[in-house]
């Protein structure tokens, strides 16, 4: 690992934090502590971010029988617990991550897998990250793509967000699809609690936003709904019975889910 690398292991950082809360073990002290605290204070943390990752499992399994084997993950953290790579097996799946160090410890998690890559690039620079030689030489010319855009959409503004799905659109090929999440809350509502874990985001320099289900259907622009809409993951699980009140943390906490297409 470079100094910078070392260096930035010192700090807190979202992607790692994510590793630790689904289990892995690529994650240092500054993850563990910052995302104990974090738990100690949004209790229900634990069980979103399981059902987020549960959601890429029910995402890329649907992406299969539709009959696709390129996917493009979006500021994809690690793959721990059954990421694309394994679950569709036979796809080819680029990942893309900003921090240097998330994608050192991806790239050795590959273990040289040829179906598999990391891109070290902010998801919002859309054009940096399609024109990659690693999409050429993965994918060819088929811009036929399944998009992955998971547990990200919070972390960027409206204007980023708008910005990053019209480019995905205007790149993909007709029938290309996106699956995408949004986290989310009664604007209106809020707790102390609530305040100190999204300001330990901004401690971590990954500002936070929860995204209203009228906000998201801007943010997706051109790209059309499925006959599922928009709707709680829980329910695209099946497991709705595993939330209480209580997990929706007294703001009306939900993370929503929907599958699109470039017609």
């Amino acid at each position: 690992m470079t100094d910078q690398q070392n260096a930035q292991s010192e700090f807190p950082n979202a992607s790692r934090i994510y590793d630790y809360t689904l289990g892995g073990h690529h994650n240092y002290e500054a993850d563990r502590q910052a995302a104990e605290y974090m738990f100690s204070l949004v209790p229900s943390t634990k069980k979103w971010v399981h059902i987020l990752r549960q959601f890429i499992r029910e995402g890329a399994h649907q992406m299969e029988a539709l009959g696709f084997n390129k996917f493009i993950d979006l500021g994809s953290g690690l793959p721990t617990a059954d990421h694309l790579h394994s679950l569709v097996p036979n796809s080819k799946v680029i990942y893309v991550d900003n921090d240097p160090v998330t994608v050192t410890f991806g790239t050795e998690l590959l273990d040289g897998n040829p179906n598999a890559r990391y891109i070290q690039e902010d998801a919002r620079n859309v054009e940096a990250i399609l024109s990659s030689p690693v999409v050429k030489e993965l994918f060819g010319d088929d811009r036929k793509i399944a998009f992955v855009v998971n547990a990200v959409t919070s972390f960027f503004s409206m204007e980023e967000n708008i910005k990053l799905m019209q480019d995905l659109y205007d790149w993909a090929a007709p029938g290309s699809r996106i699956f995408v999440t949004f986290e989310s809350k009664n604007p209106e509502m809020t707790t102390p609690k609530m305040d100190q874990f999204l300001a330990m985001f901004d401690q971590m320099g990954a500002h936070f936003e929860f995204i209203t289900l009228d906000q998201a259907k801007e943010i997706m622009g051109p790209w059309v709904v499925d006959e599922n809409g928009y709707k709680p993951i829980a329910e695209w699980l099946g497991i709705g019975d595993m939330f209480t009140e209580e997990d929706h943390e007294g703001v009306e906490l939900e993370f929503y889910a929907a599958i699109l297409e470039k017609k």
